[in-house]
């Protein structure tokens, strides 16, 4: 149907100006001639999630933050961050269930709180996901070299990077490293993959992440009989703070849900499986993570873990070689499924903006032959590639988690909106005990925030002003709610039940 507007703006829509917004009634089904193809079912989905949690948080960033930050209390830093993932996760499952559309946490924030407020999120998600995309290929080239280096091989200084050394207070001039050769490889290998096809994209992060699920398990048996318990003294070395920072700084790594949930219109039944693939993929991923912290400061003294390869080294040290490097090789092919969900979340996000008309129609092309946004895709894999290839992995950190944590605040906020607003919607899953779960979201999400660094704020404020520039000077004028836009065709709102 073809929705008319007033002269002021949207007839259709409720707010005008900044907070003008398309009513969930018309978001209640995929929209008319998308080319997105459905196609992944509730295993597929829970996969992609799983994929998307598990990786470098336990691969790389638990042996980091127990170094530096939390010692033992690490597993509290993954416990923290996993309760206000939690909060959000039931959030973004009701909206899963209501909003079948691509776009996630940018297309709930718009729907509900308005279209400026969905645009600051969305803008700040390309910014993030596409840095984390870079973090975990860094991540991934540091078990590489390890692998390497136990077949008695040493790489060229020169394509190491400023990621060779894993000290993020260097550059890549003081350590002679020039380019990160095989994370900007990997980068550029997932957004191939993802030109092939959702369909064949998701069969091989479903077998990936089988694979990866296999090798925790694997660390979890074998390393609960090397444990001793003096390493787990000092327990927190650094207090309840040390905690909290390290909390703040593995955060992204206990989201994954929120970038496979931009995948809504490619799932088959999206209202009824988006909800459940949310909860049980940060299920599985929280109590493997819990296990897992628990061997790795276990088996070694958190001041001796090595943050380039915890876990591989850790198997190493008690005489274990043999499995040090099947867990290099599970790192390696395992964290690849991070980079494959973050990926897809920025080219959902970024595809979904374009054809809101709020960036150039232009990234909203799709392949005729894989029905995916192939230009969006290559152009966030060469991004991401150069950020992997030439930026130090803490700096690269540092574009993360306070947009993340920005859109849980947003989508957590939008629930309880909506609640009120339009009680009676008809929705897949409910949030249960609103509005404190959603507020325990809020409050925990706006907490980690005061934990980031200086600099991780001075680059997000520094996008931000960009974001609103490229808003007000041509998003808010090319928007399909824009008065002067084509008008709007909905597909018509689904019927209710009965």
């Amino acid at each position: 149907m073809t929705v008319e507007r007033s002269a002021g703006g949207s007839s259709f829509g409720t707010g005008t100006g900044l907070f003008r917004r398309m009513p969930i009634e018309h978001l209640t089904e995929a929209p008319k001639g998308s080319s997105l193809v459905k196609s992944l079912s509730l295993f597929q989905l829970t996969a992609i999630g799983v994929g998307g949690i598990i990786g470098a948080g336990i691969f790389s960033l638990a042996g980091v933050v127990a170094n530096e930050d939390a010692g033992p209390a690490v597993l509290i830093s993954f416990l923290i961050a996993g309760v206000a993932s939690a909060a959000a996760a039931f959030s973004y499952a009701e909206f899963a269930g209501l909003i079948p559309r691509a776009g996630s946490a940018y297309t709930y924030g718009y729907a509900v709180l308005g279209e400026f407020v969905g645009w600051c999120i969305g803008w700040d998600l390309i910014l993030e996901y596409t840095a984390i995309v870079a973090v975990v290929a860094i991540g991934i080239s540091g078990y590489f070299n390890y692998l390497v280096n136990q077949m008695g091989w040493n790489l060229p200084h020169w394509m190491l990077g400023a990621a060779g050394t894993h000290d993020p207070g260097k550059t890549v001039g003081q350590t002679g490293h020039v380019v990160d050769l095989f994370a900007v490889v990997l980068c550029l290998f997932i957004a191939w993959l993802l030109t092939q096809g959702i369909r064949n994209a998701a069969r091989f992060e479903t077998f990936v992440v089988a694979l990866k699920v296999v090798v925790v398990l694997i660390i979890i048996a074998f390393g609960v009989f090397h444990i001793s318990k003096s390493n787990y003294t000092p327990f927190m070395p650094k207090g309840l703070g040390g905690a909290f920072t390290g909390a703040a700084t593995v955060f992204f790594a206990v989201f994954g849900y929120d970038a496979m949930s931009t995948a809504a219109e490619e799932s088959k039944d999206s209202q009824k499986h988006m909800p459940k693939a949310i909860i049980y993929s940060l299920a599985i991923s929280m109590v493997l993570y819990v296990l897992a912290c628990l061997v790795l400061t276990g088996m070694v003294n958190y001041k001796s873990i090595d943050t380039k390869s915890p876990f591989s080294s850790a198997f190493t040290s008690v005489g274990m070689n043999w499995l040090g490097t099947v867990i290099a090789c599970g790192a390696i092919i395992g964290i690849l499924t991070v980079m494959f969900t973050f990926m897809l979340g920025v080219t959902r996000v970024w595809y979904t903006m374009s054809r809101d008309g709020l960036l150039p129609k232009y990234f909203s092309g799709t392949s005729h032959k894989h029905h995916v946004p192939t230009r969006v895709t290559w152009i966030v894999g060469v991004a991401s590639a150069l950020l992997a290839g030439f930026v130090p992995i803490g700096t690269a950190a540092e574009l993360t988690n306070i947009g993340i944590l920005s859109a849980f605040v947003v989508v957590c906020i939008a629930v309880i909106v909506l609640r009120y607003r339009q009680p009676d919607l008809q929705r897949g899953f409910r949030c249960p005990w609103v509005p404190v779960v959603p507020a325990v979201g809020v409050i925990a999400s706006i907490w980690l925030i005061t934990y980031l660094k200086w600099e991780t704020w001075m680059r997000f404020a520094i996008w931000f002003v960009v974001g609103c520039g490229v808003y007000f000077f041509y998003s808010r004028y090319h928007s399909l709610l824009a008065p002067e836009s084509e008008p709007v065709v909905f597909s018509p709102p689904a019927p209710p039940a009965g």
